[in-house]
């Protein structure tokens, strides 16, 4: 995707300041600015606004998620950018700055607005079509690809508790499932088969309640399954508990059956293990699984921009110069 270079020069003149509501920032500045967008561009010292409309043109030259869509990193630049909580006097509500931005976003068929969370979006005014930042399939900006890998190797050394407390949760909470709470393994009596049970409201503000079944290794349907590895049918005995078993929700103070069982695996859930646990269900139950392996896992915490674990966040080695130390 390509948009005209005046186009371009406008929205880069919103990033680095050179416009009315919009906060000034020189090179330093404008290099911060990328970097809290999760973005590798340091600033050359370049004349600025060149500089960013090149980063921009780059950004807009990404895969976009579906038609009449803006790249995912493209989008995100810009709700940090016009994040609410940075408005400043005389435009608290950056009406002034959205409509600023506005101006050449419009010139390319595209509109932005404030949806109901204060949350930027984009809509592509011929189709209606609002572009989103979260499809998991995708394909990925070598950035992201890199956050894949790490997330990857900390699935490989992490604990249960781990993968429950520092990757399933946020993970969770990013993707709009509130009233989250951890049974923990401390006492596995109060588990009655969920490591994690928590609610989703639908738009018509009726509420679907999820728990969780969280193994760190593989699931698979062997008679000997190795160490870090999970069999079928101890899964098995944990949805039935799980789906039979009442939780307390203590907003609506009222006891309430789990209406869907997320089985989820570091791993990977192996064919023969879904089609075992299939079997075994009745049909009412059946429809109530809903697995979730390693792969998902990763793509769906590298597209909704959850930082790292601390363990999995690495520094890479700075590449040696030749510059005298002294």
């Amino acid at each position: 995707m390509q948009f005209k270079s005046r186009n371009l020069r406008a929205l880069a003149e919103c990033v680095i300041g050179d416009t009315p509501h919009f906060p000034y920032r020189s090179s330093k500045y404008i290099s911060e600015f990328f970097e809290d967008c999760d973005l590798p561009f340091v600033h050359d010292g370049s004349t600025r606004w060149a500089w960013a409309a090149e980063r921009l043109g780059e950004l807009l030259a990404e895969p976009a998620p579906q038609p009449h869509s803006l790249p995912s990193r493209f989008v995100h630049l810009f709700r940090v950018l016009m994040d609410r909580s940075a408005g400043e006097e005389g435009d608290l509500d950056r009406s002034a700055a959205l409509e600023t931005l506005n101006a050449p976003l419009r010139k390319e068929g595209y509109e932005a607005y404030f949806d109901e969370s204060s949350t930027l979006q984009f809509r592509h005014i011929a189709t209606k079509r609002v572009s989103e930042a979260s499809n998991p399939h995708r394909p990925f900006a070598p950035e992201e690809i890199k956050r894949r890998t790490q997330l990857a190797e900390y699935l490989d050394k992490c604990s249960e508790d781990e993968l429950i407390e520092e990757v399933l949760l946020p993970m969770f909470r990013q993707l709009g499932y509130h009233r989250i709470t951890s049974a923990g393994h401390a006492d596995k009596a109060l588990e009655y088969g969920k490591d994690v049970w928590m609610r989703f409201t639908l738009p018509t503000m009726h509420v679907i309640y999820f728990g969780i079944q969280a193994k760190k290794g593989k699931i698979d349907s062997s008679g000997v399954t190795k160490t870090g590895n999970a069999n079928v049918a101890e899964i098995h005995n944990q949805t039935v508990m799980m789906l039979g078993h009442e939780i307390f929700d203590p907003e609506l103070n009222r006891r309430v059956l789990v209406d869907h069982a997320f089985i989820v695996a570091g791993g990977e859930i192996t064919k023969q293990a879904r089609n075992w646990l299939g079997g075994k269900l009745d049909q009412s139950k059946r429809a109530q699984i809903l697995f979730m392996d390693r792969e998902d896992i990763l793509n769906l915490f590298v597209v909704t921009n959850i930082p790292l674990p601390a363990g999995a966040a690495r520094k890479l080695p700075q590449a040696p110069t030749d510059d005298i130390p002294f």
